[in-house]
């Protein structure tokens, strides 16, 4: 049994506990994007949370106008308090642009907006998507917990095992390597090693530190909060919790949706992140670190997967390495968006803008 602590607080599932936690101060965060109603629809994850009972729900939906609509109609069957933020709303849009704020949109975004207005509503703010197959009642709860013990951040982790096979490709060849590479002997590099799971999208704040982070637009967002939340709750309030084994959707590795196109996101993310702690590294020579440190890793997962009676290919994963090898390069022109204690937008105002330019889309023209 694993019960090894990181440089960061580790909470193993060492007797599969429900702990105690403040669920009616917490809002949780629930972004989720589609373009059917049968897309953006997860059941299991809304019955769950019914059961959970916490005092609010917020769901930064990005989808068509009818889609929106019928979500809408759809999560009044459950017995949860539920804002619905319309993010690709016009509305929205002219919101974030009249404060300087308008840019690319994208999950990173999506969870900026809802972290902003469910920190306005709670005292704990619990982010998790909305595409584990494997989700249930214990999430929430073992997230919020170390917040009540004096934590300001909390980070889920958990094991990406489907079909017998090895998943959380970004995360095993991109972002563990990566980091190994980087090298040691910094208290920030050490603090992202730290991470058993830097790309979980399962992660916790206080309602006070929420509001000091800023976040990345799209799919960086994840790596990126790592580097805020270094900065605003330091190794002491930081914790990890373990969630178990994940299942959800899989991305190939090509595509403007692909692993590819994510890791150039998440790898600017990344090196964000190490200039706002000084870190300046040599490019060149960290894609040779980069690409020594994942072979090294494709031996060991491959050993531990055969010992375990798992398929793995690895050529496919070298394939992979290549691949993501190009993203590491100096990040373009910043465009996170800032804490919300640094903007003059207010979470409300971003609220009636959602629903105003929902409601004015889905009304029929006049004759």
């Amino acid at each position: 049994m694993d019960y090894a602590q990181e440089y960061v607080t580790t909470i193993h599932d060492l007797a599969d506990p429900t702990p105690k936690a403040p669920l009616g101060e917490c809002a949780v965060v629930v972004p989720i994007a589609g373009d059917t109603p049968q897309a953006v629809t997860p059941e299991h994850i809304f019955s769950a949370l019914e059961t959970v009972g916490p005092a609010s729900v917020v769901v930064p939906l990005r989808a068509p106008v009818e889609t929106a609509g019928a979500f809408r109609e759809w999560v009044t069957d459950f017995d949860l308090s539920v804002t619905v933020l319309w993010c690709n709303a016009a509305g929205v849009s002219d919101a974030l642009a009249a404060h300087g704020l308008d840019g690319p949109h994208g999950k990173g975004r999506d969870v900026w907006l809802g972290m902003g207005v469910a920190a306005d509503r709670a005292e704990y703010v619990v982010v998790h998507d909305a595409d584990a197959t494997t989700y249930g009642e214990r999430h929430v709860p073992r997230l919020l917990a170390p917040l009540a013990h004096g934590y300001d951040f909390v980070k889920g982790y958990y094991a990406r095992v489907e079909n017998d096979q090895l998943y959380g490709r970004l995360t095993r060849l991109f972002v563990a390597p990566l980091i190994d590479a980087l090298g040691d002997g910094d208290a920030f590099l050490a603090y992202l090693d730290a991470f058993r799971y830097p790309l979980a999208g399962e992660f916790a704040f206080t309602a006070e530190a929420a509001r000091q982070v800023r976040a990345q637009r799209t799919w960086g967002l994840e790596v990126g909060l790592l580097g805020e939340a270094y900065a605003v709750a330091g190794r002491d309030q930081t914790a990890q919790v373990d969630l178990g084994v994940h299942k959800h959707d899989h991305r190939p590795v090509e595509g403007s949706s692909g692993l590819s196109t994510m890791a150039d996101e998440v790898g600017a993310a990344l090196f964000r992140a190490l200039a706002d702690h000084g870190l300046d590294p040599d490019y060149d020579r960290l894609r040779e670190r980069y690409q020594a440190a994942a072979d090294r890793l494709v031996d060991q997962y491959a050993t531990d997967a055969v010992l375990n009676g798992l398929d793995y290919d690895s050529s496919a994963e070298r394939e992979q390495v290549r691949a993501y090898a190009a993203s590491v390069e100096a990040p373009g022109p910043d465009d996170r968006l800032p804490a919300w204690s640094e903007t003059e937008l207010s979470p409300s105002a971003i609220c009636r803008a959602a629903q105003t330019a929902e409601t004015t889309a889905s009304s029929p023209s006049p004759d």
